[in-house]
């Protein structure tokens, strides 16, 4: 029985026990457990979870031990590398569950990567050879759903319109904070950068900067649900991965909010056309939610 199926079964108490007894069977045997081949590093609330139910399908895609996303490259850092690798299965075990289907190749998906200050100087120096997947969505669509995504977990208390006015003093400081001091963990700079994170070519930038841009893929979520199929083939050969078709394609993890003014989101969205215009050329072409219908 994996370790997923029995977690499934047993109380929630006794969850973190068998992920404390697990981790540190993974601690133990990190030398024989495997390296990610690539990672989702985001951009939160932009198509992750639908991503990863897709990719985890493919017979040569081995899922990490505990969740989707590790958060060792923001949070976790300073927890090590044999830590990190703890969560990863072991290359024997991988090897006999993809069989003939080809060589295993495991990967995680941890949305914080893609706008944390530091997180692609640390993958380039631990996975210099590792490939980075970027999902972006329309900014304010996206800044709207995190803001759902908060209130509804608890971290937020405040209306969208409040939160966007309050997000410039909320955050201020945080970033030089967490770049000073890398042990500091910023709970405004993770629940109330709404429309932060939407400014992806800067993010998106550090990546090329530590990794090459050979090595960074970025797929617009329209794309990749409006089109899957042809998204997810693009994907595979960028990780050279066979050929495969997914089933758990649709938009996953959705959550139900009311709809923005009109007002509001014309105003929102020429505060990130500069932005979007480097993207632009990062991508090679123009973002879905700037193409006039």
């Amino acid at each position: 029985m994996t370790v997923s199926k029995l977690r499934s079964r047993v109380p929630e108490g006794g969850k973190d026990l068998i992920r404390s007894a697990t981790l540190a069977a993974g601690m133990a045997t990190a030398g024989a457990r495997m390296e990610p081949g690539f990672l989702v590093v985001g951009a939160q609330r932009s198509g992750t979870t639908t991503l990863y139910r897709m990719l985890v399908e493919h017979p040569c895609v081995v899922r990490p031990s505990f969740a989707k996303g590790i958060g060792y490259f923001d949070l976790n850092y300073g927890r090590g590398e044999r830590w990190y690798r703890g969560h990863f299965p072991m290359r024997a075990a991988a090897a006999r569950r993809t069989g003939k289907s080809g060589s295993p190749m495991t990967f995680e998906s941890s949305g914080y990567y893609l706008y944390h200050p530091l997180a692609a100087q640390r993958i380039g120096a631990q996975l210099p050879e590792v490939k980075v997947v970027v999902l972006v969505r329309d900014p304010v669509e996206r800044a709207f759903s995190a803001h759902a995504h908060e209130l509804a977990r608890g971290f937020e208390s405040e209306p969208f319109e409040r939160a966007i006015e309050l997000e410039p003093a909320r955050i201020e400081g945080e970033e030089a904070r967490l770049i000073a001091d890398p042990e500091y963990v910023s709970y405004n700079h993770r629940h109330f950068s709404y429309l932060a994170r939407g400014r992806y070519a800067e993010q998106i930038q550090r990546y090329y900067d530590a990794l090459g841009r050979e090595r960074v893929m970025i797929i617009d979520a329209q794309d990749l649900f409006a089109r899957p199929e042809a998204a997810y083939a693009d994907l595979l050969e960028f990780l050279g991965l066979p050929e495969f078709e997914a089933t758990q394609t649709g938009v996953h993890n959705a959550r139900p909010r009311q709809e923005m003014p009109d007002e509001l989101r014309r105003r929102l969205m020429a505060s990130f056309e500069d932005q979007d215009a480097e993207l632009a050329v990062q991508m090679g072409r123009t973002p879905s939610w700037r193409i006039q219908p």
